[in-house]
């Protein structure tokens, strides 16, 4: 995959996350509080619209750090070999483990796309 290929699915990966939390409100909510100016957050009912939401909020802090690296590696035309193509596919298969509780397999994905940003940030540094 190309770089900005790889850019362009994160950026699809972050409104997957949005409508995955979006999506499991509606059964942890009521729709008279969903619909509300939420002053006061309702106990929510399940465990999966909190873990949506955990899962939604890492994602965007690892975003940043991939879309800066990225978006250096386009511009600097360097390469980070297969990392970022890696780093979407750790982070796609992310949230279905985070979701469903798959504790050391997602261990495991979170692992490997912040490798995969090592070794992007490795390969901005490296001479052409």
């Amino acid at each position: 995959m190309s770089d900005l290929l790889c850019l362009e699915l994160a950026i699809s990966l972050w409104f997957v996350h949005l409508l995955t939390q979006m999506g499991t409100a509606g059964g942890a909510f009521s729709t008279t509080y969903l619909f509300s100016s939420r002053d006061a957050q309702d106990k929510p009912k399940g465990v999966i619209w909190g873990r949506a939401t955990r899962a939604f909020a890492n994602y965007v802090e690892n975003l940043v750090a991939f879309a800066a690296l990225d978006l250096s590696l386009i511009v600097s035309h360097h390469t980070a070999w297969a990392a970022p193509s890696v780093w979407i596919v750790a982070r796609a298969i992310y949230l279905p483990f985070y979701l469903f509780n798959v504790i050391y397999a997602r261990t495991v994905a979170a692992g490997t796309a912040m490798l995969s940003l090592g070794v992007m940030l490795w390969g901005l540094t490296t001479t052409r």
